[in-house]
């Protein structure tokens, strides 16, 4: 599909709801009728596990695999190794191999454009590819952001996971300059939120006063609840799991937000070819 668009779920700050946000927006793009693969590109495999593929290190071909076959060279079928989820979306996993990987990339050639590479070969096939980014700026990191097309930025609604934002959009920008001139800054998703707290209530106030000039802050807000930290050991989404929670219905509408926005540069983007 020629319009497939590539969105980098990206915060080096841990426990923000990269995972969550990856696997539920993934889901609502496929409820959607979009066809969506998601990438798990963090050596933990929280998103591998949270589909329901548990004992990642006995997966036959994982992320790591598809990047040595770039760097090797090799050609082969491209989509083995894929897994296909029962509510629509397909995976390419991670494993913890993917820790020793991303340590020898340091001497690979091209070793930033690696997941690029090997992603422009099954692209054609998907609406939609969304990366679950490792909680750090490593290499594997580098290599999501330079295949991407935007970020999506998970916030938590605290004081700390906020603070780390001016280090990872000086990173965003260094890549934009060096690497992928065309990435864009999608929005900051505000994830487990509790508005009963004046925190939250505060932390949010700070970043649009911060950011809120230059960088979209999605309206739809990831309420803090009990049943989305279950749902990550039960294999499914929010949408199977509670489709009537806050939080399904909070994704269901930052889904159609994605939506939106895509239909929204189209229009822009034919008429500034007309």
């Amino acid at each position: 599909m020629p319009n497939c668009k590539t969105i980098a779920i990206c915060n080096q700050k841990g426990g923000v709801g990269k995972t969550t946000t990856a696997v539920n927006l993934g889901v609502g793009l496929a409820m959607q009728g979009k066809k969506v693969l998601l990438v798990d590109a963090d050596p933990q495999g929280d998103l591998t596990t949270c589909l329901g593929w548990k004992d990642t290190d006995n997966l036959q071909n994982t992320i790591s695999d598809k990047m040595m076959e770039v760097i090797q060279g090799k050609e082969g079928n491209q989509y083995n190794g894929i897994l296909k989820h029962k509510e629509g979306v397909d995976l390419l996993p991670s494993s913890s191999d993917l820790f020793d990987f991303e340590i020898s990339l340091v001497t690979a050639m091209n070793r930033e454009v690696l997941l690029k590479s090997y992603l422009s070969e099954v692209k054609d096939r998907y609406d939609f590819i969304l990366i679950d980014c490792s909680p750090s700026l490593g290499m594997m990191t580098l290599n999501s952001l330079s295949a991407a097309d935007s970020v999506v930025i998970p916030v938590q609604a605290h004081y700390l996971p906020a603070k780390c934002m001016t280090q990872l959009l000086r990173t965003i920008s260094k890549v934009k300059r060096c690497i992928n001139p065309d990435l864009a800054i999608d929005g900051i998703l505000l994830t487990i939120v509790d508005n009963r707290t004046n925190l939250a209530k505060s932390t949010v106030e700070a970043l649009r006063q911060n950011f809120g000039s230059h960088i979209k802050i999605y309206k739809s807000q990831i309420p803090m609840a009990v049943k989305a930290a279950e749902v990550a050991s039960k294999g499914e989404s929010i949408f199977a799991y509670e489709p009537n929670s806050p939080v399904s219905k909070a994704y269901s509408e930052f889904t159609k937000e994605v939506l939106a926005d895509g239909k929204q540069k189209e229009r822009l983007h034919s008429a500034h070819i007309r």
